[in-house]
């Protein structure tokens, strides 16, 4: 019940139960970039020759999962609050956090930004010190080595000291192809090699362990797992990154991987809603055009994000598709109709919905940057990314400062929007501490069992 109240509901009990004088405004330890392979070594094609689309829930192996379970069977509630968002308790300091707020505090926090380079520079300490971002998104090319990432996050969490709310750090690490960890972490296998095994115990496990090295390095966030269905083997981006050509087998694996991340408190983002599987086109390059009818997107792409979000997604990354039964005129990243009707309002979603890179060339051909962040926000999402260029990072703040001025944010927008990422931060207890050099040894010998239980 307590998700759906409203801002000023939450300000008025935090006023009348909680001195603010006494609530906690940032959190305790945290553990745990735009998503997709940008780099062009990462991207490649990925279809799978027998990813036919299908509405069949079996796929070859399915039937024999890992110690004889039913791999098919439906996701079962073990007992667990899976509502999408943090607890009472995480709502109502977050609310006594917002009050403190000043308005740039709270733009700050409707962005996640990438940096240059591995070491902290000018750049980066304006746009913590003065804009007070939100979060930062880490690339291949800001990762030298373990001990580099180790400092360089380290480094970031003392910059932002200062500020009230700690930062997300954020990175993609799926497995396979798609990782940006430095070569001494023993590589994961992908996802559609995990999903193969049918196992969902298995599958814990890899999200687990993607969990761990995450936190290893300081970090608090995590682009994973993917929830798009393979099913057209001409799509140049998802391919081996998807569990699977079924939406079942997606599904499953999908949340089980999901909750292994958030066993080891690293914020999993399940993307690309509503579904990249099956496209011809690399959003990272122009606009993929899905033109399935509602009814088939409730068959087939949908069903792996409506059973994470049951089943306690914290965090929907919305990419940049033209869904033409639903918006035919604006991209997903941006649409109020798919974020807040079909998200929010079909799906059932109250957690924090974040973009895909606005930098990605969907929306270069779509849409100005700055026009396509407001837009985002307006349509319901809760932070925007800009993971690449400072010029194009510096034009989306100063885009979303305008746009507040102006009203055309209304400040219980920007309340409403900021309240949930707050929320999420105090449920996964994000703080401003440092990290120690991880067991790097450890991490390797569980990321070898799982390579070995996988052949």
């Amino acid at each position: 019940m307590f998700r759906k109240w409203s801002i000023a509901s939450w300000l008025l009990l935090v006023v009348l139960l909680v001195p603010l004088g006494s609530c906690a405004g940032g959190a305790s330890s945290g553990t745990g970039a735009t998503d997709a392979p940008h780099e062009a070594s990462e991207s490649g094609a990925g279809g799978d020759t027998s990813g036919q689309e299908s509405s069949s829930p079996e796929e070859p192996g399915e039937q024999d999962a890992g110690n004889g379970s039913d791999d098919l069977a439906p996701v079962e509630d073990e007992g667990e609050d899976n509502g999408s968002g943090p607890d009472s308790d995480a709502m109502l300091q977050a609310a006594a956090e917002l009050s403190r707020l000043e308005l740039d505090e709270k733009i700050g926090q409707l962005v996640m930004v990438g940096i240059d380079g591995t070491k902290m520079d000018e750049t980066t300490r304006r746009l913590i010190r003065d804009d007070h971002i939100g979060g930062i998104i880490l690339f291949r090319d800001n990762i030298d080595s373990m001990e580099q990432a180790v400092g360089l996050i380290n480094e970031l969490k003392r910059e932002n000291a200062d500020n009230p709310v700690p930062l997300w750090l954020s990175i993609d690490e799926e497995g396979g192809r798609v990782t940006r960890f430095p070569e001494s972490y023993v590589k994961l296998p992908s996802s559609r090699d995990v999903g193969g095994k049918g196992d969902r115990e298995l599958t814990e496990t890899f999200g687990s362990l993607i969990g761990a090295r995450v936190a290893s390095l300081g970090l608090n966030m995590v682009y994973a797992p993917v929830l798009d269905v393979d099913s057209n083997p001409d799509n140049p981006v998802i391919g081996d990154r998807s569990f699977g050509t079924t939406p079942d087998r997606v599904a499953k694996h999908g949340i089980a991987s999901m909750k292994g991340i958030q066993r080891e408190g690293v914020v999993p983002v399940v993307k690309h809603f509503p579904g990249h599987g099956d496209t011809a086109v690399d959003s990272h390059i122009g606009l993929p055009v899905v033109k399935h009818s509602l009814e088939r997107l409730h068959e087939i792409e949908l069903v792996p994000f409506q059973q994470a979000i049951e089943q306690g997604a914290d965090v929907v990354m919305v990419a940049h598709l033209l869904m033409e039964s639903i918006d035919p005129d604006t991209p997903a990243s941006y649409s109020k109709p798919v974020i807040t009707g079909l998200l929010r309002g079909e799906l059932g979603f109250t957690g924090v919905v974040i973009t895909d890179d606005l930098t990605m060339g969907a929306v270069a051909a779509t849409a100005d940057i700055g026009e396509a962040a407001v837009a985002s926000i307006e349509a319901g999402s809760n932070i925007v990314m800009v993971g690449h260029d400072y010029a194009q990072e510096e034009a989306v703040i100063k885009a979303l400062q305008q746009a507040v001025e102006s009203g055309r944010i209304s400040e219980q927008m920007l309340d409403d929007r900021v309240l949930a990422t707050l929320a999420l931060k105090q449920k996964y207890n994000l703080d401003h501490e440092e990290v120690p050099i991880p067991d790097i040894n450890r991490l390797n010998s569980e990321a070898e069992a799982v390579r070995k239980a996988i052949k």
